[in-house]
């Protein structure tokens, strides 16, 4: 299920360290290269600095409950200032307790967590998305929580659903995250162009592809659409060919869905837009400028999630756009991939974790959760915060909560918990798509290939966990 305004560019005195860009190797099916940068990685880890505590599977310990702790937030760009509120409110809460807070953009805090993991450094607390979860947790760096919920009053106050995809996206048997927030994909459209085309609302994929025509005017630097060629490419596509071919489950057995020839005809389609209804700019596009390149002004839809509404609303105020879940099929179906829940993990090596729970509890409560995701436009994992009277006014919110909760909408599943997921889905898979929009490579070559690794990925995961 994500989520992201656009990037803001000043810094708080309470930043405490410039996020550095520190690469890390893939954990398997490339033996020999970790085994080849091993002191490397430990070199790099202390010119990353030691913003926390240990390396994974050191065992950490409870802490008196106070001092200081180090908070890592996985998307500083956008979620800034926010934290800053919350960790004012926390500290004069909890005036024993100071909360260092580490920003790292959502580009590079993969690469970070990985080389902390190997090196040392690693945080107290810190947001760790679903789609990430599984190769930190696999590498014993993250504290099962479920105990510490059962005991909390946060027990009662979790959205089940997010608890079990968090859980899922883990190994599917100890909680390692709290989860805090989904981020629901989203189709904005300009309500004004669209009247002014005499265009009907995007509600199906056929009105879609209309629109898309319709709206273009490439003399005049007018777009149908944005479609996103650069980061975080592969899940937005995916959206989009489940969405049109109304295939409900990533997995069939043991193999996955992604080629089923339905799936080949509608990425084919999709992609067929690149240039024809989009800016060429589109290419290397990721959500910043996608988003950017939208509130311009000049193109007619956007599919990005709900966490840029708050953008849509400053560059356009609310009359102007509207946000609304995947179109339909002909057959009248939704669906949309999952959006990676995100969360808080509290780390196995720190040795302050009593104090560090205090704030994942405070950060997760009704009133933090509430204004944090407020900020964000997306759904809260707390479920009263859900029920706010900001949820009901923010239109793509309420319609993307109503529509999970009335089971109109099909959900497919990501396989997040694969270790491979998150390389497979970005390093090895976005030049391919790349190839795929420049017309280098075939909509059916580019699947089959992402099946083969997928199938091989989810084979291993099987074979380690029988």
């Amino acid at each position: 299920m994500p989520t992201n305004p656009s990037p803001r560019t000043h810094e708080s005195p309470r930043t405490h360290e410039s996020p550095r860009t520190c690469e890390s190797p893939r954990i398997r099916r490339r033996a020999g290269v970790v085994l080849a940068l091993t002191t490397a990685l430990a070199l790099t880890a202390t010119a990353c600095g030691d913003d926390g505590s240990g390396a994974a599977g050191d065992k950490g310990g409870e802490g008196s409950g106070k001092g200081e702790i180090v908070f890592w937030d996985n998307n500083t760009a956008v979620r800034h200032d926010i934290w800053q509120e919350i960790i004012e409110d926390f500290e004069k809460e909890n005036p024993d307790i100071d909360v260092k807070y580490v920003g790292v953009p959502a580009e590079n805090v993969q690469s970070k967590y990985d080389t902390a993991i190997r090196g040392g450094g690693l945080p107290d607390v810190g947001g760790v998305g679903a789609a990430m979860l599984a190769g930190i947790a696999a590498q014993d760096a993250l504290e099962p929580l479920d105990k510490r919920v059962e005991k909390s009053r946060l027990a009662d106050e979790l959205n089940p659903a997010m608890v079990d995809s968090v859980r899922a996206a883990g190994g599917g048997v100890d909680l390692y995250t709290v989860p805090t927030s989904a981020s629901n994909g989203v189709l904005y459209y300009r309500t004004d162009l669209f009247a002014a085309a005499g265009l009907d609302a995007p509600t199906t994929w056929k009105k879609f592809y209309a629109a898309a025509d319709k709206l273009t005017d490439r003399a005049h630097n007018r777009f149908g659409y944005t479609i996103r060629g650069g980061e975080g490419s592969i899940a937005q596509a995916l959206d989009a060919m489940y969405g049109q071919s109304g295939i409900g489950d990533f997995w069939d057995g043991d193999e996955t869905t992604v080629n089923d020839p339905k799936n080949v005809a509608a990425l084919r389609k999709y992609v067929s837009l690149y240039k024809k209804a989009t800016p060429s700019a589109d290419l290397n596009n990721d959500f910043t400028k996608m988003v950017a390149q939208w509130d311009s002004g000049q193109i007619g839809m956007l599919s990005h999630n709900l966490g840029s509404y708050q953008d849509h609303v400053k560059a356009l105020g609310e009359n102007k756009f509207r946000g609304l879940p995947n179109p339909t099929t002909g057959a009248g179906v939704r669906v949309q991939v999952s959006n990676p829940v995100d969360g808080l993990g509290l780390f196995r090596s720190s040795k302050k974790k009593k104090a560090a729970w205090k704030f994942i509890e405070f950060a997760a409560s009704h009133a933090s959760n509430s204004k944090w995701n407020e900020s964000a436009g997306a759904i809260p994992a707390n479920t009263e915060a859900a029920k706010d009277a900001w949820v009901k006014k923010s239109e793509p919110t309420k319609l993307a909560a109503e529509a999970l909760e009335d089971g109109s909408l099909k959900i497919v599943q990501l396989p997040y918990y694969l270790p491979d997921w998150n390389t497979i889905s970005k390093a090895e898979n976005e030049p391919a798509f790349q190839k795929v929009l420049l017309g280098k490579m075939s909509a059916k070559d580019f699947l089959d290939s992402l099946a083969e690794q997928l199938n091989e990925a989810q084979a291993e995961w099987k074979e380690q966990n029988r």
